[in-house]
């Protein structure tokens, strides 16, 4: 084994070099501890109401009902929770969320509020083992806060009760309802949202209902 006798100032500089080396590891051990500990804020998430009503109309029938994910725009299209400051214009609440993308947690609720009806045989989506009767097809057009309208939520569903056997529209309409808020904070945004989409909710069931 050779051994390489190291000069005086070639001692200063390895001992010079080692305590930089040591300084910089700790640092970034220090910066990888400050963004483990960090983390992303924790965002206030909500989801929607599926409401019970009373319908008039007939007695349970035997149809069974496909309710499809609602198609949407890219803006409603996700977790964000819409406010539109102007007409024209898109934002998001900041800190909050839906519990799910919009398009499937409407699909969600919308399918509950038509099975707390109790007049169909069968409610579901795609893929539960229904033998389809008809579907029902929407289209979110509105789901958001208009904050130059007095801060008022705007919900509009668009759908479109489709025979499945024949491949042909029976029925179609647009759906819209609106609800003020009622008190500050994201909670307030949410809740007048989800008040205006029960709205709509129990108006497109019994929409189903007559149709039949």
């Amino acid at each position: 084994m050779r051994i390489i006798e190291l000069k005086n100032e070639d001692r200063r500089m390895v001992k010079t070099s080692g305590l930089v080396i040591a300084i910089l590891l700790a640092g970034n051990f220090l910066s990888g501890c400050a963004l483990l500990g960090a983390g992303p804020a924790a965002l206030d998430t909500f989801s929607l109401s599926s409401p019970a009503s009373t319908y008039s109309g007939g007695v349970r029938s035997g149809v069974q009902l496909l309710v499809t994910e609602p198609t949407a725009l890219k803006a409603y299209d996700g977790e964000r929770i819409v406010v539109q400051p102007r007409p024209t214009e898109i934002s998001y609440l900041s800190g909050a969320q839906w519990a799910d993308r919009l398009p499937p947690l409407v699909q969600a609720k919308l399918i509950e509020t038509l099975q707390k009806a109790d007049k169909f045989r069968g409610v579901g989506k795609s893929g539960e083992g229904l033998a389809i009767d008809y579907q029902v097809q929407t289209e979110i057009r509105a789901f958001d806060v208009a904050v130059d309208n007095g801060n008022t939520a705007n919900v509009e569903i668009y759908a479109r009760l489709l025979n499945d056997r024949n491949g042909q529209v029976a029925a179609s309409r647009s759906f819209t309802a609106r609800a003020s808020m009622q008190a500050g904070g994201n909670d307030a945004y949410a809740n007048a949202i989800d008040r205006a989409f029960a709205q709509v909710a129990v108006e497109l069931t019994q929409w189903v209902i007559d149709s039949l």
